[in-house]
């Protein structure tokens, strides 16, 4: 038998299988996490020894769903799977997310995990799955790791908590979380949902939780199964004991004091901690220092932090003077770019955001077209962090994964409250530039992004804020900070987002950087920061109260009109001729799309007379001819009898030479000439052939003392059988070969 497997029952009775030792065994770690028909393969590799200026530890996490998992192509030209996707980048983050803290903190060799969907099936999402399957991997190597960690999705469906819910479940979940955890601790949140309480946040956790302490009791044994207790031995730091502990007498209470200052000024405070650095170096060989450049780096850094959070826990205070749940000052302002749709600035202390907003058709849409997912986006949120944000000298690079996830958090803070696509038929797109950062920048973009909504005229259901919360924990003490900033972040225990109404959450996002968190920590944690967002709403409508009462006048209009499926193809045309020509002349955007048994009809522009002519020339498209009707025409073409006119986009009906005045007419081409527009009456529709009969005469008054011409004199009725002919004066039989050319072109007319 080749390989080792692991079986394991989840609390609903599926099984979930583990399986390593038969794929990719040249690999440090591999393993294949099978649930029903969907398979992930991970694999994991770390160098041996760590760079020489390396005092980090670098790990890049790769996810990536292979099309043929899903018996599909992949679209574009070359017809393979290239960069990845923005789902599949969202997804590695969250596996890195949980795997990162639990590296050593002195592990800096190079680490690469690549998950790859090589299965899938419509009822086991494989997203929920990528951890335990990275986590498999690492089970299965010998590189050091503080697992076992696994990550599940639980949903709330009609009030109850479901693990793991399939495509068609998660469709009528009010509650979404992505959540990582050991079998001790929860590691990491992610999720959106539709304005619960914190409450039941809380309970969706610890059901998350019991879940994954099952996974992690399986990887416990597959480690021992793999024959992997032992892990590699590794010297990543050096270490100079005498020169920390100088280090530590002669910096930390500087670096408490300074803590202590309340200093505002991101800017300054840096400026005065590294005073007192090279304060320090200065008292050193400077050969020593060049030397030993990378532990003095970090011994410092360790006193910086260590200092910081005793002042913090100590002193009840913040670095930059505030209270433990004070927010820093906030100005806002709607309406600042003339030419937006809609536009709004969001300053929180030293963070900024510039958002607008921009409304457009369907047409504008994103296309998803992944291996697992399909569909579209209606709404779409971009958010953009330049160097010049931190005052840094950076390129201005592809879009970072960093930025991808922010922005997706802020999506879906605010996708919850979006109206519906019949109230609002609009796609809508938001973008954030970060012009300051200094600590949650993602939250401003969910407070910017909600006022440029407003400013907009999109009639959100509700203002929408969003507040970062911190943690500072050391022996049994601990202190939770609301509006956390960058230093606070970077030095603390926790990062946890949290966005919602006055009514209830609607996203978060939760990073763990301690050991272990309470579940009264977690609580207090989400009441502050209820607390915050009520603030911080407050500040919102008080700049704009609700979306304003219409659209500004530049914002192209759109109107939306039911269509019978049967004329969608006379509104298309060949090859979409009829629509082309439409939208050219109207200057308007049309698309139609089918909706049970009707098609929907959009039709866009900011110029109102251009969508009034588009949709009456669509209305005269669907319209059924009625006799009696009267119809502005055009004259089509000339016959010796009368014209064609088209009384309908088309549509068309012979006015004969007898129904064109009440004189007599001997030449049609002395009254009317093609291209005229003329003014008809249906009168008539032959019940066989379904022409349609016209009439103009009927429209004009009949001119005094008016006497109907007499009808032609009848010539006497001949004999026409042919049995009663001579041959030779019998007409040639008609060759359908050869049909005549204007009965062809009458045809063709109706």
């Amino acid at each position: 038998m080749i390989g080792i497997k692991k079986v394991f029952t989840l609390q609903d009775g599926r099984q979930i299988e583990i399986e390593t030792g038969k794929l990719a065994k040249q690999a440090d770690g591999s393993a294949v996490v099978r649930m029903g028909d969907t398979m992930l393969l991970a694999t994991v590799c770390a160098k041996k020894e760590a760079g020489a200026d390396v005092d980090f530890l670098p790990l890049s996490v790769d996810y990536q769903e292979k099309y043929a998992a899903a018996g599909k192509f992949p679209g574009g030209f070359f017809k393979r799977e290239a960069r990845p996707s923005e789902y599949e980048i969202l997804i590695a983050r969250l596996v890195d997310r949980a795997l990162r803290p639990l590296f050593p903190s002195n592990y800096h060799a190079e680490v690469q995990v690549q998950i790859t969907l090589i299965s899938g099936d419509r009822k086991n999402p494989p997203d929920a799955l990528a951890a335990l399957a990275a986590a498999s991997a690492l089970a299965c190597s010998d590189i050091p790791f503080d697992g076992p960690v696994s990550e599940c999705r639980v949903a709330r469906i009609d009030g109850e908590f479901v693990i793991n819910p399939d495509y068609e479940q998660q469709e009528y979940a009010d509650l979404d979380l992505i959540v990582a955890a050991t079998k001790d601790n929860i590691m990491m949140v992610e999720g959106e949902m539709k304005e619960v309480s914190e409450d039941v946040m809380l309970n969706a956790l610890k059901a998350a939780h019991e879940s994954i302490k099952i996974h992690c009791a399986a990887l416990e044994e597959l480690t021992v199964m793999a024959g992997k207790t032992e892990k590699r031995e590794y010297c990543h730091e050096e270490d100079d004991e005498q020169i920390k502990e100088k280090m530590q007498q002669e910096c930390y209470q500087k670096c408490y004091d300074l803590a202590k200052q309340g200093i505002k000024s991101k800017a300054e405070r840096g400026e005065k901690f590294d005073a007192v650095y090279n304060d320090f170096l200065a008292t050193l060989d400077e050969e020593y220092i060049e030397e030993h450049q990378i532990m003095l780096n970090r011994y410092f850094h360790d006193i910086h932090k260590e200092a910081m959070r005793d002042m913090v826990l100590n002193e009840r205070v913040r670095l930059d003077g505030r209270q433990l749940e004070e927010i820093r000052p906030i100005w806002t302002e709607v309406d600042y770019l003339p030419s937006a749709h809609g536009s709004a600035i969001f300053t929180r202390g030293e963070t900024q955001s510039l958002s607008t907003c921009t409304l457009g058709t369907k047409l504008d849409e994103q296309t998803i077209d992944g291996a697992m997912v399909e569909g579209s986006n209606r709404f779409i949120l971009h958010y953009n962090f330049p160097g010049f944000a931190t005052g840094e000298v950076k390129g201005n690079k592809s879009t970072s994964r960093r930025e991808i996830g922010h922005g997706n958090l802020a999506m879906r803070a605010l996708k919850q409250v979006l109206p519906s696509e019949e109230d609002c038929p609009y796609t809508i797109r938001v973008v954030s530039d970060i012009l300051e950062s200094n600590g949650s920048s993602s939250m401003a973009t969910v407070c910017a992004g909600c006022l440029a909504l407003m400013d907009a005229g999109v009639k959100i259901k509700k203002p929408v804020s969003g507040i970062a919360m911190g943690l500072i924990e050391k022996n049994g003490k601990w202190a939770v900070l609301s509006d956390i900033l960058g230093d606070e972040d970077h030095l603390g225990d926790m990062d946890f987002k949290v966005c919602g109404t006055h009514d209830g959450i609607t996203a978060c996002q939760m990073d763990i950087k301690c050991e272990g968190l309470s579940y009264e920590i977690l609580a207090q944690a989400l009441a502050q920061a209820k607390r915050g967002r009520e603030h911080i709403l407050g500040i919102i409508t008080d700049t704009i109260a609700e979306p304003r009462e219409d659209y500004k006048p530049f914002v192209p209009r759109i109107v939306s009109m039911l269509v019978p499926k049967e004329f969608i193809g006379a509104i298309i045309g060949p090859q979409g001729k009829n629509i082309q020509e439409l939208q050219k002349d109207t200057q308007t955007v049309i698309t139609i799309e089918e909706k049970g048994e009707f098609g929907v009809c959009e039709i866009s522009s900011a110029d109102k007379e251009g969508i009034d002519k588009a949709t009456a020339r669509i209305k005269a498209i669907i319209t059924v001819p009625e006799v009696g009707e009267v119809y502005d025409s055009i004259v089509k073409s000339i016959m010796p009898y009368g014209a064609f006119v088209e009384f309908l986009p088309g549509k068309e009906g012979l006015l004969h030479v007898t129904e064109i005045d009440w004189k007599r007419i001997e030449n049609v081409e002395d009254v009317l000439k093609e291209g005229d527009e003329i003014r008809v009456k249906l009168i008539g529709i032959d019940k066989q052939s379904g022409k349609f009969k016209l009439s103009h005469k009927v429209l004009i008054p009949k001119p005094e003392g008016y006497v109907e011409p007499a009808p032609k004199p009848q010539r006497p009725m001949r004999n026409n059988h042919s049995e009663h002919r001579p041959a030779g004066n019998r007409k040639p039989n008609h060759d359908a070969s050869q049909p005549n050319q204007v009965n062809i072109k009458r045809e063709n007319r109706f």
